[in-house]
C-alpha cells in the first residue's frame, strides 16, 4: 500500500510521542509521519516535506489543539532558534519521552528482553546549565550581533538577546564582544558569499571555579583593535583567558589553533573533587553539574575494590578515567586525539594521580600493544562518539573478556546495536542501564550501561 500523502500536502495530525532526534510521531491511517515542532498530544496542521516508502516527514504549520504537557516557554526565541528543540514541552514530559526512547532502543531496535532499565536521572538545573556555547556573527541594522542558526536553517543566523541555557555571566560575555565588534565597524562573514571577517565566538565557563575562556574566530587578516577586545572582556572579572583563531575555510569550524591575546592559556573546572584544565579545544561535558552525576554513575557501575586494572577507552581529556583512578589499581587510557591525550596527562599530574597513564591511538589497533604492557583489564569503560563502537573496535574490546564493561553512550540507537552484539555474540549480560538527562530542551540523551560476563 502506498503512502497516503504527497509532498506539499497539508494534513491534520495528532502527535502520539517523540522520536529520537526530537520530532513528533503521528500516524495517518497507520502510516507514520514525523512532525517537526509537534509535541505529544498536539493536534497540528502540518505540511509534508518528504515522503519515503515507510514514513513521511512534515513540519507543523499551525497548532490546532495543544497537548497536555505543552507550556509557555521561558525563552523569547523559542520555536525560532535552533539551539533548543522543544522548550515548549514541560520538563517532566521531556524526561519521560527520553526514557521511553531509551527503552524503545533496547526493546524494538536491539530486540533484547527484560533489560533492567532504571528511571532516568533528571537534570538538576533545566536552565543555565551549559558551560560552553558557540555563537555565530550576523549582521543587523544596529551592526554585528551574535546568535544561533534559525531552526532548520543553516544559512540564517538569529541574533540572541538572552540565552537561558547559559548563565547571566555567559550572556554578558557575548554582549561585551558585540559591543566591541560594533565599535570596530568590522564586516560579518557571509557564509554564502564567503566574504567578511567576523565569524564566531566560543565562550567556555568553569562553573565550579568561576573562570571564563573566550575564543574569537575570524576570517584571515590582522585583528583590528585586539586591545579593545581585551578591555571589553576584562570588564567581566571572571574572564581569565582570551584567544583568537583564524578559519580560512568555508566550513563553520571553531576547533582551531589559537593565539592567546591575554591571560592564561587555559582555565580550570572542578568535577567530583578533581580539577581539570580546560583549553580552547579540549573536550569536556557541557553540563558540569550533570557530568558529576554521570561520572558518579560510572564509578558505581564499575564497582571497583582498588585492585582492578581499568581500561578507559575513548578517554578524551581523561575525566572519566581520572575519577575512577582513586578507586582502582591502575587506569590505562586510549584516545585518538593527541591534544586530548596531552590534556589527560596534564590533568593526571594536576591531581597527583600517579596510577593513570594515557596513550594516543585508534582503540582497535592500540589494544594490541596495550595488553602486553598493562596486563588484561578487569574493567573496561568506553565512551565512544555518537556513531558508537565500530565493529572492529567492539570485537577487540569483547575479546579482552573483562569481567565488567561500562558503556557511556550519547546515542541510544547506536548503543542498542552494540548492546545486541555484546549480548548475542560475546556472551555479556546487561546488569543495569541508567539514562541521565544532561541536556534539557534538546533531544540528546546520555546512557550508562553495565555489561558483565557471567561467573
Amino acid at each position: 500500500m502506498g503512502a497516503p500523502v504527497k509532498k506539499h500536502d497539508e494534513v491534520d495530525l495528532t502527535v502520539d510521542s517523540l522520536a529520537f532526534g526530537g520530532n513528533g510521531v503521528a500516524r495517518l491511517n497507520g502510516f507514520v509521519v514525523f512532525v517537526r515542532r509537534g509535541l505529544p498530544g498536539d493536534v497540528v496542521r502540518a505540511q509534508v516535506t518528504r515522503v519515503k516508502r515507510g514514513f513521511a516527514e512534515a513540519t507543523a504549520l499551525e497548532l490546532l489543539e495543544p497537548g497536555p504537557n505543552r507550556v509557555e516557554p521561558r525563552c523569547s526565541h523559542a520555536g525560532i532558534c535552533g539551539g533548543c528543540r522543544f522548550p515548549e514541552l514541560g520538563y517532566e514530559a521531556q524526561v519521560d519521552a527520553k526514557a521511553a526512547q531509551v527503552r524503545d532502543a533496547f526493546e524494538r531496535l536491539a530486540r533484547l528482553e527484560n533489560v533492567p532499565i532504571e528511571p532516568m536521572v533528571p537534570a538538576r538545573s533545566p536552565y543555565e546549565y551549559r558551560n560552553k556555547l558557540e555563537y555565530s556573527f550576523t549582521e543587523t541594522p544596529d551592526g554585528p550581533a551574535l546568535g544561533f542558526h534559525r531552526a532548520g536553517r543553516w544559512d540564517e543566523v538569529m541574533p540572541v538577546q538572552r540565552c537561558h541555557l547559559t548563565t547571566p555571566r555567559g550572556n554578558a560575555v557575548r554582549e561585551a564582544v558585540v559591543g566591541w565588534a560594533r565599535s570596530t565597524e568590522l564586516d560579518v562573514y557571509d557564509q554564502a558569499a564567503h566574504e567578511g571577517y567576523l565569524r564566531h565566538l566560543v565562550v567556555r565557563e568553569g562553573r565550579n571555579t568561576d573562570q571564563v575562556l573566550t575564543v574569537l574566530v575570524t576570517a584571515p587578516g590582522d585583528l583590528p583593535d585586539p586591545n579593545g577586545l581585551v578591555e571589553a572582556l576584562r570588564t567581566i572579572p571572571e574572564v581569565k583567558s582570551i584567544h583568537w583563531a583564524i578559519n580560512d575555510r568555508p566550513a563553520e569550524i571553531t576547533n582551531l589553533p589559537t593565539d592567546l591575546l591575554w591571560g592564561e592559556e587555559a582555565i580550570e573546572e572542578e568535577i567530583c573533587g578533581l580539577r581539570f584544565r580546560v583549553r580552547p579545544n579540549a573536550f569536556m561535558q557541557t553540563n558540569t553539574e550533570m557530568a558529576a552525576v554521570l561520572y558518579e554513575t560510572v564509578v558505581e557501575f564499575a564497582a571497583l575494590t582498588g585492585d582492578e586494572t581499568v581500561y578507559d577507552l575513548y578517554a578524551g581529556t581523561g575525566t572519566i578515567g581520572l575519577v575512577l583512578a582513586p578507586h582502582a589499581l591502575t587506569v590505562w587510557g586510549v584516545e585518538l586525539s593527541e591534544e586530548s591525550v596531552a590534556c589527560a596527562i596534564e590533568n593526571a599530574s594536576l591531581n597527583g594521580l600517579v596510577n593513570a597513564a594515557y596513550f594516543a591511538g585508534d582503540v582497535a589497533e592500540a589494544l594490541e600493544d596495550l595488553v602486553p604492557r598493562s596486563g588484561a583489564p578487569d574493567v573496561i569503560v568506553v565512551d565512544p562518539p555518537r556513531a558508537g563502537l565500530p565493529k572492529k573496535a567492539l570485537a577487540r574490546v569483547a575479546e579482552l573478556n573483562a569481567k565488567r564493561l561500562v558503556y557511556v553512550s550519547c546515542n541510544p540507537t547506536t548503543l542498542a546495536a552494540n548492546a545486541k552484539e555484546l549480548v548475542e555474540a560475546h556472551g555479556y549480560e546487561i546488569e543495569r542501564v541508567r539514562p541521565v538527562d544532561m541536556f534539557p530542551h534538546t533531544p540528546h540523551i546520555e546512557t550508562v550501561t553495565c555489561f558483565a560476563l557471567p561467573d
